[in-house]
């Protein structure tokens, strides 16, 4: 993998900053997997937790109400004025950061449990994401994460999407490599023992590929950048895309219900 030139990381990462800005909407359907995360990652009560690339909150949020003592950590500032709503709602108490997971402000060792949910797997480079989730993750600890596979509907959604964008700077990783689990064993490495992978559904509900479709233009980072990208100038190329989206989709809509199927990693910090 190249080297990314760090002018051309952090325009990269400022993109990622303002493209997930309007994702509140959606945590409704990100908060039952949150709590399955949360389950199987085995969090308990007094145990440091870190929810990494939180976003609204819902995993963290969740394991506070647990007992735990929960840092919540994210790129996107709209996201975590979020989160602190939804922790006040909530009555607990989460320690809300807004930062990079390329550089986690964190001691080493600081924490029982690293959390991540669709999250972590958008770092532009995976192998210094990987490298400070266990830094600051206690020997005997655990992470756990939550990923799209590269065979299922959101990954062929970001594969469709990465067909119509310009290609990203050299050395960035597509994010549904984190959804193979060789891949994820290779990334993980003798840092940790005890590798378990587990998977299960995230339901979205919709009447039609089109209804899915409109609801991630307006809240999905990388479908609003494209469609603000092909709007003005070439309409009939969104077009295009709007109809293989809709394709893809139609292929994982049953009964008003969007599939989209995930895999869970869990391990031990040796």
């Amino acid at each position: 993998m190249g080297v990314i030139e760090m002018d051309v990381l952090e325009k990269f990462k400022a993109a990622q900053k303002q493209g997930w800005a309007h994702f509140a909407p959606l945590e409704s359907f990100t908060t039952p997997p949150a709590a399955r995360l949360v389950r199987f990652a085995g969090v308990r009560a007094g145990q440091r937790v870190l929810d990494v690339a939180c976003g609204t909150g819902v995993v963290a949020v969740t394991a506070a109400r647990l007992g735990a003592r929960v840092t919540g950590l994210d790129l996107t500032p709209e996201l975590l004025q979020r989160a602190r709503e939804n922790a006040r709602l909530a009555a607990v108490q989460v320690d809300w950061h807004e930062g990079d997971v390329e550089k986690l402000p964190f001691e080493d060792r600081e924490f029982d449990v690293v959390l991540s949910q669709y999250g972590h797997m958008f770092a532009p480079r995976p192998e210094v994401a990987i490298a400070e989730m266990l830094r600051v993750l206690r020997p005997g600890g655990t992470i756990a994460f939550s990923t799209w596979p590269p065979e299922l509907f959101l990954a062929r959604m970001f594969a469709l999407i990465g067909s119509y964008m310009p290609p990203p700077p050299p050395g960035v990783s597509p994010p549904v490599q984190w959804g193979d689990p060789g891949i994820v064993r290779e990334r993980l490495g003798s840092a940790v023992q005890e590798i378990v992978f587990d998977r299960d559904v995230m339901d979205f509900p919709a009447l039609s590929p089109q209804h899915h479709r409109s609801s991630t233009e307006s809240t999905a980072g990388p479908v609003r950048q494209l469609v603000e990208m092909l709007q003005p100038s070439e309409p009939a190329k969104l077009e295009a895309f709007r109809r293989e989206y809709d394709a893809i989709t139609a292929e994982y809509l049953e009964d008003n219900v969007v599939r989209q199927g995930y895999l869970m990693t869990r391990a031990t910090r040796a």
